[in-house]
């Protein structure tokens, strides 16, 4: 007889214990980031730490005392704002990230040729936010601003957080220089597909959508010869009108091949559509977090 394996449920004190323990090792590896590349080279890609770098430049100050002076505040106001529905996490990764950035202070830049410092940098960034996001965290700052004005101008939060993002990358132009600014924007390029790849993971599976009059046979070499599960709906064609099934398949990259194959040679006439799909979770592919 089998023995499960005991499982973190969500809600449950490890599974909290789990998320915090992401929030810092998230925020440690963006404090890294942040001072190995982004700050040694003025890439201000961003956020309050992209503002405590052209605040540094002309101060002085420490980046990790301005991310302070401008978290906490931004929190606080949030509170007042709209309410207590960001919680614990949030006020706590308003001030572990500043305090990662003071303990990293002295990493020592690798490089300082600015398109690779973006890149690292943005990759470095990207990875820790994917890791705090994934503990259901937040590091707070502008993220809380693009909240607030969102809630106030019915803005989407997307365009709220690029407004601030862009604020800061002109600021940088005008105290740096346009081509450092330029540096930023591929390192904020960079920043915001790192963290899709750690939410989503690098999937290979595709899904395709099949129409034909020979659902029959077809139904019968996914399931025997592809071994493949499939779904099926009804539709209908919107010219004749007709009545159609659709079937919907979720394969590997390495399977549309064959797939394809074995489509064509059950009815050389059928309508496939084949689309990249960010996510599988299920049997077959990627087991539920």
């Amino acid at each position: 007889m089998s023995r499960k394996e005991p499982r973190v449920t969500l809600g449950s004190p490890a599974h909290t214990v789990l998320e915090y323990v992401l929030l810092c090792i998230g925020s440690l590896v963006m404090a890294a980031s942040f001072n190995a590349f982004l700050n040694p080279n003025q890439i201000a890609s961003g956020g309050v730490a992209g503002l405590s770098t052209i605040v540094q430049h002309l101060s002085g100050v420490n980046p990790a005392i301005i991310q302070w002076s401008l978290n906490i505040p931004i929190f606080l106001l949030a509170l007042w704002l709209l309410g207590g529905q960001f919680g614990i996490k949030a006020a706590v990764g308003s001030v572990i990230y500043p305090l990662c950035v003071l303990l990293t202070t002295h990493i020592g830049a690798p490089t300082h040729n600015p398109l690779l410092a973006a890149v690292y940098g943005g990759m470095g960034v990207g990875l820790g936010l994917g890791i705090v996001f994934r503990g259901r965290g937040s590091t707070g700052g502008l993220g809380l601003a693009a909240q607030i004005l969102h809630k106030f101008t019915g803005l989407s939060f997307g365009i709220c957080v690029a407004i601030f993002d862009g604020i800061v990358i002109l600021s940088s132009a005008l105290v740096f220089t346009p081509e450092t600014a330029l540096y930023a924007l591929i390192g904020l390029f960079v920043t915001k597909k790192t963290i899709d790849v750690v939410q989503l993971g690098l999937n290979d599976a595709k899904v395709a959508f099949i129409i034909s009059d020979h659902t029959k046979e077809l139904r019968k070499v996914i399931l025997h010869d592809l071994d493949r599960g499939l779904t099926e709906w009804g539709g209908a064609g919107g010219f004749t009108g007709e009545s159609r099934t659709i079937m919907m398949v979720v394969v590997k990259q390495n399977e549309v091949t064959r797939l394809k194959s074995l489509v064509r040679a059950v009815d050389p006439g059928a309508f496939v559509i084949l689309s990249e799909t960010n996510e599988v979770l299920g049997e077959g592919f990627k087991r539920h977090a």
